[in-house]
């Protein structure tokens, strides 16, 4: 469709153009008219076709290519139509995690901008723990993808056009056992993960953190970290000081990070979770931070800083109630509260869209309610990120909707909208939950199950999961969901590629899937027949699959990604074929006469956790790929230097 923009156009003309293949218009000097204008309402956005010429009125220039979206899209239904959307949140935004392998390449991340710009996304947090560049610490980022400064500088130019703010999102306290594994900085390492407080060198680095990460970058805002540091004060910081209380830890340090922060005019982010869980009174954990009778000591409150915004994480409860106590035990903190929730892409190659949906719909109907302003999708890549976060377009379509809708989007008026924006229909993305979302687990997933990832990787012989999915014909599942991926795969849309991945692990899954109980019960009623056809046939066929698994992995990574962070996936990929092998090679040596017996298979088969489907938590979930590998050691270290 060729279109003429009529009106001040000038600083959108940038965007437009990128856009414009994507949503198949030709701007210039003929064709369709759209009158383009600025209204003086901020949040506020106009999108309408009369029969003769179109309107954008919009408040603020991220809201333009929202509308300029939604002018196509309905454009292209035919007839007359008017549109008025009031924006409900000052900020919406995905928080990509760029520190787990995956660091997404520069073509990757303009792709995913050019998708944000037409959801309406104002915001864009790099969550990036070492994987950015500061001159004085050559260790930092060393070998992972680190961004340089001209490269995060590219993707905030890019974002800008759109009018999309991208901001960083770093750690200043805990989380960094990336960069502390390496010898040569030791001097800043307290524990594994957490660094030495009270050190002149360690305040230097903080400063050199905080500069690194936020000169790129036109915004003020920069995200601080502070959560998850229980292990705060445990390590070479009690052998040198003795003991001291945690939250004075914290404070001290947190008060030298805010003082470098606010020098450089920087406006300051930080997770909540600490302090609730240390107001709890005890060790501080998860379950701490969500409990409604927390309650926040005044000396505690008076001490945390109120120009700080605090984001309340919470990624997995499904009731209003559940959300409002929380924002509750916030308000004595005092300041500003922002939201994180989150579409579930950790430790899966799938994305656990049941839960994801629910809990992000009702998070967000709250946050309106309660009338938090900003609202984050983080996209965690626990444990080396197999999966990818354009698989959850769906999810962030979802924040986007809902911050232009005063009450939940319509269903209808998601699927529409994310069938426009990324070119894949809805119930496409939705297959995605089924590699985890499998028989045995609980409704919409909501224990997180991930056996799509445990599966995969357990070994067959020694089937750490096999008496966790016993009886529950998973390889009937994965056979009709290749069935049903393969079908709903469209080869000219751009991102069609998304779904090679998840449908050559179904290929694999019907067969290996079941495998360690099928060897098993052959090996107890003494069938060597049955495992010498194992060994020459059918785990030589799931070896082909998992090639087949490896290459298409590798072709989806290098296309997003940077090419470091692959060769921990290719390390695992090669692990299951090794094994294979090497299970194939003990089937026939006992098949043949020339073992007397295979000890993996003497083995009783015992449940691999408490979270099992017969106690009601699912078909189980692991963190680690290790664990899911072998219950050997595959490192223990007690003091690496």
């Amino acid at each position: 469709m060729k279109v003429r923009f009529e009106g001040d156009v000038e600083e959108l003309l940038p965007g437009i153009r990128s856009l414009a293949g994507e949503i198949g218009i030709v701007p210039g000097d003929e064709g369709t008219v759209v009158k383009v204008e600025r209204s003086s309402q901020a949040f506020e956005l106009e999108v309408g076709w009369d029969g003769a010429e179109g309107r954008i009125r919009y408040g603020a220039k991220h809201q333009f290519f929202r509308g300029l979206g939604l002018f196509v899209q309905h454009r292209g239904q035919g007839g007359a139509f008017s549109l008025r959307e009031k924006q409900q949140f000052d900020t919406v935004a995905p928080m990509f995690d760029l520190s787990r392998n995956a660091v997404l390449s520069l073509d990757g991340f303009k792709s995913m901008l050019n998708k944000l710009a037409l959801m309406g996304m104002n915001a864009v947090m790099l969550y990036m723990e070492d994987t950015y560049a500061i001159e004085e610490e050559p260790y930092f980022g060393y070998m992972r993808g680190r961004y340089s400064q001209e490269e995060l500088r590219e993707i905030d130019d890019y974002a800008d056009r759109y009018g999309i703010e991208a901001f960083p999102s770093i750690q200043t306290l805990a989380h960094l056992e990336e960069f502390l594994k390496w010898e040569p900085v030791r001097h800043y390492r307290d524990t594994k993960g957490a660094l030495l407080v009270g050190e002149e060198a360690t305040d230097r680095l903080v400063e050199n953190m905080i500069d690194g990460a936020s000169w790129p970058f036109r915004s003020r805002k920069i995200h601080i970290g502070m959560d998850e540091a229980e292990e705060l004060g445990r390590g070479k910081y009690l052998d040198r000081n003795g003991y001291k209380e945690r939250f004075d830890m914290m404070a001290g340090h947190l008060d030298k990070v805010l003082a470098a922060v606010r020098r450089r005019g920087l406006r300051p982010m930080m997770w909540s979770d600490m302090f609730l869980k240390l107001a709890a009174g005890n060790a501080g954990t998860e379950r701490d931070y969500y409990d409604k009778n927390t309650k926040i000591p005044v000396e505690m409150a008076s001490r945390i800083p109120k120009d700080a915004t605090l984001v309340y994480w919470d990624y997995v409860h499904l009731e209003p109630e559940e959300y409002e106590n929380v924002i509750a035990n916030h308000r004595p903190l005092g300041g500003k509260l922002a939201f994180a929730g989150a579409v579930w892409i950790f430790n899966t190659f799938g994305v656990n869209y049941g839960l994801s949906l629910k809990a992000s719909d009702v998070a967000l109907q709250v946050c309106k309610k309660e009338g938090i302003r900003e609202a984050y999708a983080t996209m965690w890549g626990d444990d080396g990120n197999e999966g990818n976060p354009f698989a959850a377009l769906l999810g962030l379509q979802l924040y986007a909707e809902h911050a232009y809708s005063e009450d939940s989007p319509k269903w209808e008026r998601l699927a529409e909208r994310v069938k426009f924006c990324t070119g894949i229909p809805a119930e496409t993305f939705l297959r995605l939950k089924d590699l985890d979302e499998v028989p045995g687990s609980e409704p919409d997933n909501r224990k997180q199950s991930n056996p799509s990832k445990f599966l995969l990787y357990q070994d067959v012989l020694l089937g750490l999961f096999d008496k966790q999915i016993e009886g529950l014909e998973l390889a009937a599942h994965y056979e009709k969901l290749e069935r049903e991926i393969a079908a709903s795969r469209n080869s000219e849309a751009e991102l069609d590629y998304l779904f090679e991945v998840p449908q050559k692990l179904c290929a694999v899954l019907k067969l290996k899937s079941e495998i360690g109980i099928e060897l098993k019960r052959a090996y107890d009623r003494g069938d060597r027949e049955a495992l010498r056809l194992a060994a020459a046939e059918t785990l030589p066929a799931i070896a082909s699959a998992v090639r087949e698994l490896r290459l298409a992995h590798r072709t989806q990574w290098m296309r997003m990604f940077k090419p470091f962070g692959w060769e921990v996936i290719d390390i695992r990929y090669g692990g299951v074929l090794s094994r294979l092998d090497s299970a194939a090679a003990r089937l026939l040596d006992y098949a043949e006469g020339r073992i007397p017996r295979i000890e993996e298979l003497e083995q009783e088969r015992l449940v691999f956790s408490s979270a099992n489907r017969f106690n009601g938590r699912g078909v189980g979930w692991c963190s680690h790929y290790y664990r899911m590998a072998s219950p050997n050691v595959f490192f223990h270290v007690l003091n690496p230097f």
